[in-house]
């Protein structure tokens, strides 16, 4: 996936955690492609960081949804957090607009796989797209890599919910003269019957250039748990 051996050794923490093996576990069964209305709303309690974390609610609320696309808002509001954005999704789990790390906003040359349904335990996707971040103005090329594993049984504040997990593993395209580009490895746990995420694991950080022992820099380290799900009524 890397072009230099120095890429390659970078966050091997981060990259066996997102494409070890899968364990053996029920027999596999397809999760098809949702359908979203308007109103539809998703709460969670999220946390970044590692001693002194941050906290904040997030709220996913789909606010148009037709022939055209699905738009979101997504609304950030605590522990110094106050954003909201939009993504727009071409049709369930391909985003011509949103964000893949923290909240910078990109626009995708062509719409991003953040999921391909239907879903099932095995299943593999890597995909190169080019983009603009809408946040710092410039413009490369991202790389996303997901593993679909098994089916486990996710507790949440919201309940406990039978869901399928996805390892994600991401380069970025952020890389300058003195550090290569930031690695994400990430968890993630898709409910059907929320039709969205119920918990996410993230982690994140990049290695430094130069020298016989760059280090890695940790830049995220977080999680986001559902706390509500109301369906719209449209």
């Amino acid at each position: 996936m890397f072009q230099s051996a120095s890429k390659k050794v970078c966050l091997a923490a981060i990259t066996l955690a997102a494409c070890s093996a899968i364990p053996p576990g029920e027999p596999a069964r397809d999760v098809p492609a949702p359908s979203y209305h308007v109103g539809d709303r998703w709460v969670y309690q999220a946390e970044d960081g590692f001693r002194a974390k941050t906290r904040w609610i997030e709220t996913h609320e789909i606010i148009s949804a037709g022939a055209s696309g699905i738009n979101v808002r997504i609304t950030q509001r605590g522990d110094g957090v106050d954003n909201v954005r939009t993504e727009q999704w071409e049709s369930p789990g391909q985003v011509r607009t949103g964000a893949l790390y923290n909240n910078e906003t990109r626009r995708f040359a062509m719409p991003l796989q953040r999921y391909n349904f239907p879903l099932h335990r095995g299943q593999i996707w890597n995909q190169w797209v080019d983009n603009v971040n809408e946040t710092t103005g410039t413009e490369g090329s991202i790389n996303r890599y997901v593993v679909v594993g098994d089916w486990q049984k996710i507790a949440t504040r919201a309940g406990t919910f039978d869901a399928i997990q996805l390892r994600v593993l991401m380069r970025l395209d952020d890389d300058e003269f003195w550090r290569w580009p930031t690695t994400c490895g990430d968890r993630l746990w898709y409910s059907p019957v929320v039709r969205g995420i119920v918990r996410e694991e993230r982690n994140a950080g990049y290695l430094e250039r130069g020298g016989p022992d760059p280090s890695s820099v940790w830049t995220q380290h977080g999680t986001l748990e559902l706390i509500e799900f109301a369906p719209g009524t449209s």
